[in-house]
This record gives C-alpha cells, sequence and structure tokens, in this order.
C-alpha cells in the first residue's frame, strides 16, 4: 500500500480550476494498450477550463473534495459523450463541483474511449478505467477522509452506460488487478443513461464505437446491461426524459424493471421534457432532480 500511495503521490497537481488535484489513473503501463503515433489527445478549452476531451490516451481523475464531508460519502463520475467524446465540464466538473458544495466528495474520470488503435480490445476498454477509478479511490478511502463503503458511482449518456457497466460487471477481469479492493459500487446513478445495446433501443453510435460494425449476438447481450442485473447490483437512482431523442427512454425503463426483478433498491424519474443531455438541468422544467437526488441519498444513509 505504501508503494501505491508514494507513486499516487508523485502523479498529484494543483490545479487552476476548482478541483483540488488530478490523479494519473495508472502507475504502471495500461493494461492491454497499443500505441499509436498519431493518437493524440484532442481538448476543447473554454474560460481556462477543459470542456470536452477526444482521444484520451492518459487517463486521470479529478478530485473535487468536500470542506465538510461528514457523511464520508464519494461519487466518481463518468461524462457522456457517445463513447467519441467526453462532456468533461457539463456533465462532470460542474456536477463535481455542485456536490462538493453539498458536502459530498466528487472525482471526475477521463477515460479512454474505445479505439481499435489503442486498445487490444476496445469493448473492455473503458471498463479497464472504471475499475481501476473505484479501486483506487477506494484504496485511498482513510487518506482521503471517505468510508470505503460509500464510494458510488455516477454517469451520464455513454458514461452512464459505463457506470451500469460497472454495476453488473464489477468482478469481471478486465486487467492484472494490483490493487485488492474491490470495484463493487456502492450505488450508482444514472441520468439519461444508454443501457442497452440491442438495436430497437440502443444509440446508434455508442454501439457502434464500443463493439464495432457488426457485434456477435452474444457480446450485444453482454454490454446490454438490463440483462446483466443480479442481486449484487447496487442501488440505483435513475433520471430520464420522455423526449430524449437520443437516448430513448425505454433504456432507464428496462433498467428499472431489472432492478426491481432482482430487488434492488432504486427511484426512478422521468420527466416528460427535458430532451438529452440536460446535464444538472439548471434552466429546465426538470431542475429538481438533483434535489431529490441528494434526498436518495440520505435514504441510502
Amino acid at each position: 500500500m505504501q508503494r501505491i500511495l508514494i507513486v499516487l503521490s508523485m502523479f498529484f497537481t494543483l490545479a487552476n480550476s476548482a478541483q483540488d488535484m488530478e490523479i494519473a489513473l495508472w502507475d504502471v503501463e495500461i493494461p492491454d494498450s497499443k500505441k499509436h503515433s498519431d493518437y493524440q489527445e484532442d481538448q476543447k478549452i473554454d474560460g481556462g477550463i477543459l470542456s470536452r476531451a477526444s482521444k484520451v490516451t492518459e487517463p486521470k481523475v479529478y478530485a473535487f473534495f468536500a470542506k465538510e464531508n461528514t457523511s464520508k460519502t464519494a461519487v466518481i463520475i463518468f461524462p457522456g459523450g457517445g463513447y467519441g467524446h467526453l462532456s468533461m465540464s457539463k456533465e462532470g466538473f460542474k456536477v463535481a463541483e455542485w456536490l462538493a458544495s453539498e458536502g459530498i466528495s466528487a472525482f471526475v474520470v477521463k477515460y479512454r474511449l474505445p479505439d481499435d488503435r489503442i486498445m487490444k480490445d476496445k469493448s473492455i476498454g473503458p471498463l479497464q478505467d472504471a475499475q481501476r477509478a473505484v479501486r483506487l479511490i477506494r484504496h485511498n478511502a482513510e487518506k482521503w477522509n471517505l468510508d470505503s463503503d460509500k464510494i458510488g458511482i455516477m454517469g451520464f449518456s455513454a458514461g452512464g452506460h459505463l457506470a451500469a457497466t460497472l454495476s453488473t460487471h464489477y468482478d469481471k477481469k478486465v486487467y492484472l488487478n494490483k490493487i485488492e479492493e474491490s470495484a463493487r459500487p456502492d450505488f450508482s446513478i444514472l441520468a439519461y443513461p444508454v443501457i442497452s445495446l440491442t438495436s430497437a433501443i440502443t444509440h446508434e453510435g455508442s454501439r457502434r464505437r464500443l463493439l464495432g460494425e457488426n457485434p456477435s449476438d452474444n457480446l450485444v447481450t453482454q454490454f446490454s446491461n438490463e440483462f446483466q442485473v443480479s442481486e449484487n447490483t447496487p442501488p440505483t437512482f435513475l433520471v430520464h426524459a420522455l423526449d430524449d431523442h437520443s437516448v430513448p427512454v425505454e433504456n432507464t425503463l428496462n433498467y428499472f424493471n431489472a432492478l426491481r426483478e432482482n430487488n434492488i433498491p432504486t427511484e426512478l424519474h422521468i420527466y416528460n421534457d427535458g430532451g438529452h443531455g440536460f446535464g444538472l438541468a439548471e434552466h429546465l422544467p426538470n431542475n429538481l432532480w438533483p434535489k431529490l437526488l441528494l434526498e436518495w441519498l440520505k435514504t441510502q444513509n
């Protein structure tokens, strides 16, 4: 443990924006990665803040520590972007800042996006980063004033697919793990998530980028998380809008039904309006959902 903490400290850097530090996700070579000379990260910066990232090669975690985290709860955030880019500000940093202001420490993950050029198996590349993020933060829970049994995850759109995949595949062996802590989240928050990769209701871009043009039926089922829920899936909070024309609301409804069938504590909020990608919905009719989320977290202790 001491060696890992020492290595981690080498990657801590003070940031210019509101986060307390940024951390390299992997302290050694990224598992099953490949080198490609023309593949370099593309960033969009707005007002000095990273708003959008694509072609990620060096995944990172951005930490936002609550000043008074009396509950010692942490939320790990996976931004969306159809597995083609990451909405780092709207579905990452802004959400983390809000959580920290509410007394919950938050960690935004800039994860690798599936790509054959840098991954031996692109279908598990994002999941490798997601598992690693949970283990890394749980491993450092005491140091960062967190309860290792209160480590949850949050995902938006395709980031919601990654969060749901982690919730149902947390014990899948996708890399040689050197940190003993479990990758199972203690709770899951999914906002307008891509849940299914079945052709009827999926987001085609997310499916194609993750699984390729003609995936096998077995692979589609494996990553359609409504079919992967079990009695060990963590408690889940779900929010979606009926007029979402990018990710049909059936994704969330099917996952909700699977959670109910397995007696998993869950709460569902469906709004008539809001479309897709509403984030915290500060100026939309569904802007109450963050407050409802806080109340749900209290009920989950």
